[in-house]
């Protein structure tokens, strides 16, 4: 039994190659395909010093550092991979991985983190965002986008099994494709934790600093409460945003950048952390609960199976100062068992993980070779 798997790009260890990582050590002799590689040295070791096939496009100037800017070649590239030889494909996508090509004989499937955000459902907003609401620019990026949606689509019908990572992401794939998925929920490192019941005074947030993780919206709800402590951390563009909103209001400390071991000792002393992010599946309310801590989260995308709502954290449901502050209220007087909280993460455990997606990959192989 050949196992190839297929991943987007790598250039940063982050929520996919987490992914990825437990991928490798389900199927230990997996060949690993990826369109370009540029990962630091220093965060190679999860590959266990596998060998990486690239695609054409690492060897394009500039690939490495401004790999975004090739994405009108990347379904190109990704259909250059030969997965003749293989038994069974996994592909890792967020973008163009599961547009690898396989035959009638092989099996596909595809753990999907996403479909292309940017080309479906968040096409406006990247629009905003990148400045390209009007203009040539725009209608050039609106041409391509469209023709990427048209290739998306085209390529989900390879895929013979799709899994999602979570119940929102599922949607999403229903929508999109118009295919059924298993949910089967990333792997969190949540052994790296230790839980604390002895509780401090103060609530705690921690993010990259960008529009939609809404961070600059949590603390304008503490401005809002001068008797509630709020501890921030993160760094980011919105930095300076960040900075002005909370200028003058003492019950706000903002800490920035945090190492590992101070971010593991805030999470485990905050009587709660604040979540106010719509993430696809979101890892950090896992590991604030492998801590003990209870989460406050808007209940939209991944926090509706990530936190159980009045009994391992208390949701809120509009992105608005309003709601925040009610839930926080509502928080303080609702008896949330701090165990549950830890119980609740092991649920989404590295170990999890690696025995449902073996189980998947390893069942759905032998139905297939009984057709």
């Amino acid at each position: 039994m050949k196992v190839a798997i297929v991943h987007d790009w790598l250039y940063t260890y982050a929520g996919a190659e987490k992914v990825l990582e437990q991928m490798i050590k389900c199927f230990p002799d997996a060949d690993i395909f990826t369109l370009i590689n540029n990962l630091p040295e220093s965060e190679r070791s999860f590959l266990n010093g596998k060998k990486i096939t690239t695609s054409f496009i690492q060897k394009i100037p500039f690939a490495k550092t401004k790999h975004r800017l090739f994405l009108p070649l990347m379904p190109l590239a990704i259909e250059q991979f030969d997965m003749s030889e293989y038994d069974i494909v996994i592909s890792s996508s967020h973008a163009v991985a599961k547009g690898v090509l396989t035959g009638p004989n092989q099996l596909h499937i595809c753990y999907c983190h996403s479909p292309i955000r940017y080309a479906w459902d968040m096409q406006h907003q990247y629009l905003r965002e990148s400045n390209s609401q009007s203009g040539l620019k725009s209608w050039l990026m609106r041409y391509f986008l469209h023709k990427i949606r048209l290739w998306d689509y085209r390529t989900a019908n390879g895929v013979d099994y799709f899994v999602a990572n979570s119940n929102f992401i599922a949607k999403r794939i229903k929508k999109v494709y118009g295919r059924d998925s298993e949910v089967i929920f990333p792997p969190v490192n949540v052994n790296k934790f230790s839980a604390n019941f002895d509780k401090q005074n103060f609530y705690f947030t921690a993010s990259r600093l960008v529009p939609y993780k809404k961070i600059d919206l949590i603390a304008q709800t503490f401005c809002k409460m001068p008797d509630k402590k709020l501890i921030i951390a993160g760094d980011g563009p919105d930095k300076a945003k960040l900075q002005a909103t909370i200028a003058g209001h003492e019950n706000i400390e903002y800490v920035g950048f945090i190492s590992d071991e101070q971010m593991v000792s805030y999470m485990q002393q905050a009587k709660a952390f604040v979540f106010a992010a719509e993430e696809d599946f979101g890892i950090i309310p896992v590991e604030a609960q492998a801590c003990g801590t209870p989460v406050i989260a808007y209940a939209k995308g991944g926090a509706l199976d990530t936190i159980i709502d009045n009994v391992t954290g208390k949701y809120f449901y509009s992105q608005d100062v309003t709601s925040i502050i009610n839930s926080v209220k509502e928080f303080e007087f609702t008896n949330i068992n701090l165990s549950e909280c830890v119980e609740n993460a092991q649920k989404f455990s590295e170990e999890v993980f690696c025995k449902r997606f073996t189980n998947f990959v390893l069942d759905k192989y032998n139905e297939h070779n009984k057709r």
